[in-house]
């Protein structure tokens, strides 16, 4: 099946790219989810459109992309969750939770869609998350989470 990717897909393409898959993957997976549509002959117009504002939010060169992983990587960001007395927390933390916590801390603006969370933060301590800000650049960031 031909698709349109509307996000950022790791493995299959980027916002705006035209993609061949499977039915199932396509119809049970990316669909539901928002990371696609369905390529239609009227679809072509949308994806001038997605590629547009893909290149808007995008880090253009991949030194752009390298001062932002030193500024990043040299972070030490900090969040405040709610959490019971054995130190899990009452939900989990998300890549929307971290991306407000670094912009808080004084570091640059980062998409919350490019940021990758191993497994889910579950407790409160030091914890590494993944930032993509190129296809050849991630950036590495320590995030400490302790309770309100």
């Amino acid at each position: 099946m031909k698709i349109i990717l509307t996000n950022e897909v790791s493995g299959l393409g980027a916002a705006g790219d035209v993609v061949e898959v499977r039915d199932g993957y396509a119809r049970n997976f990316l669909v539901p989810r928002g990371y696609a549509i369905r390529w239609t002959k009227g679809g072509e117009k949308d994806v001038e459109q997605i590629r547009r504002a893909r290149k808007i939010r995008e880090i253009a060169t991949i030194e752009q992309a390298n001062e932002i992983k030193g500024r990043l990587e040299g972070l030490r960001v900090g969040l405040q969750v709610r959490a019971g007395d054995q130190g899990r927390l009452f939900g989990s933390v998300t890549p929307a939770d971290i991306a407000d916590a670094i912009r808080t801390s004084g570091g640059p603006d980062v998409d919350k869609r490019r940021i990758e969370v191993g497994s889910p933060i579950k407790s409160l301590g030091a914890h590494q998350v993944s930032i993509r800000l190129h296809a050849d650049v991630a950036a590495t960031v320590n995030v400490d989470v302790a309770a309100s």
